[in-house]
């Protein structure tokens, strides 16, 4: 008799978090083992975000449940009533519902009171992402604390693994699969500078930046101070460069609408040299990246994904900090001088050489697949969900 098919909950609130798990939502829906229900939520339902569920429902992808959290404006304490809103929200439908396991991804605040609302009601978690380090945003408590709540734990490299492993998760729990951005690039089509010229409406033929900064929230760094210097430090470089700039706005996070803000006027003055989107969409935003001269601000992508297009790449202040940077990433403080001094860099054909020859550490192959086939079997398992232990032996 066959095995009855398990109800799997994926929550997602973010045009970049989509993107990753989109490979594993597709796979998802092909397989009869599983019942996928995915829950939209944080800003992909906001319109001042691009109301970004639309790129879900175009992909086809049937929605179990729309669950709009952002409501309480901006800041620290409105992050706090947004947190507390969306574990109410999330605690009903999970009760409401009871699926045998819910499917997260990262460390945004919304995810992590997504999976409070789990645990609470005795849901376990299966966690993508887990093991970074980013020194500059809360999202690094965020996502340890996910980790902590979680049954499984799919880590996007070796090293990030032992860490998980090192916060007491038990090795047989913690699955090396390798990165979703990694895989994305290296399995999507992708338009050509042409055909990405010609969907943006922006002339793309000449060298160009992707230009992706977001607040840091964790610290006391201003966003509105950080953004002007980067802005200045372009304004400056593009007196003595023919640069354009392709950008993308900030998230949800504290902050970030200050930020769009500075970035629409900035746009303004040089309609010829730059133009900016809510979002770009996942296979725009890799084939921007694929053609760029240089990635540059505070984004994760900007240090996850590049190694594997080998692309200069600028990271800014400390939002990223913690992360392992490879040879294709300049970092510099969120200073002019500093932020042109590390575009000029990148900018130079002796570097650009340079970052082609990085190998990323976040290559596991099929990462999706590998995904799913491991929830198959772990789910599968009678004993899965029960109350966690904490390992204390040896990581290899």
């Amino acid at each position: 008799m066959a095995a009855q098919p398990k109800t799997l909950a994926v929550v997602t609130g973010t045009r970049a978090e989509y993107g990753l798990l989109r490979p594993v939502i597709q796979k998802l829906l092909k397989s009869d083992d599983f019942i996928p229900k995915v829950l939209v939520t944080g800003a992909h339902l906001a319109q001042e975000f691009g109301n970004t569920v639309q790129e879900i429902e175009a992909d086809g992808v049937p929605i179990a449940a729309r669950i709009p959290i952002l409501k309480f404006g901006t800041g620290p304490l409105a992050t706090a009533d947004t947190v507390a809103y969306t574990i109410q929200q999330f605690s009903r439908w999970f009760w409401e519902h009871k699926p045998d396991a819910v499917l997260v991804l990262g460390d945004r605040y919304e995810i992590f009171a997504a999976a409070q609302a789990a645990a609470m009601t005795g849901v376990p978690i299966a966690h993508i992402s887990g093991g970074d380090v980013t020194l500059g945003a809360a999202d690094d408590y965020y996502r340890h604390c996910i980790t902590k709540m979680a049954h499984l734990h799919f880590p996007s490299c070796a090293e990030y693994a032992r860490r998980v492993i090192r916060m007491g998760e038990a090795p047989d729990t913690v699955f090396n699969v390798g990165g979703l951005g990694d895989e994305n690039i290296r399995t999507m089509p992708k338009m050509s500078r042409e055909e990405l010229s010609e969907s943006l409406g922006f002339d793309l033929s000449g060298p160009f930046a992707l230009v992706t900064f977001h607040p840091e929230t964790a610290g006391g760094a201003s966003p509105t101070q950080q953004v002007a210097q980067l802005l200045a430090a372009m304004e400056q470089l593009q007196k003595t460069q023919p640069v354009r700039w392709l950008i993308t706005k900030a998230n949800a996070d504290a902050g970030g609408l200050a930020i769009n803000e500075l970035i629409d006027r900035w746009v303004e003055k040089y309609p010829d040299r730059a133009i900016a989107f809510t979002s770009l969409g996942v296979k725009r935003y890799l084939s921007a990246m694929a053609c760029a001269a240089a990635v540059v601000g505070n984004s994760s992508s900007g240090v996850v994904e590049t190694p594997t297009f080998g692309v200069p790449t600028v990271n800014i202040g400390e939002r990223q900090a913690g992360r392992i940077i490879c040879p294709n990433v300049i970092c510099c403080p969120a200073e002019k001088t500093k932020i042109l001094t590390a575009l000029k860099t990148a900018f130079r054909p002796e570097f650009a050489a340079k970052a082609k020859q990085t190998v990323s550490p976040y290559n596991g192959g099929d990462t999706s697949g590998r995904i799913v086939q491991i929830l198959r079997q772990q789910l599968a398992r009678p004993e899965f969900g029960a109350p966690k232990g904490f390992y204390d032996g040896p990581v290899e």
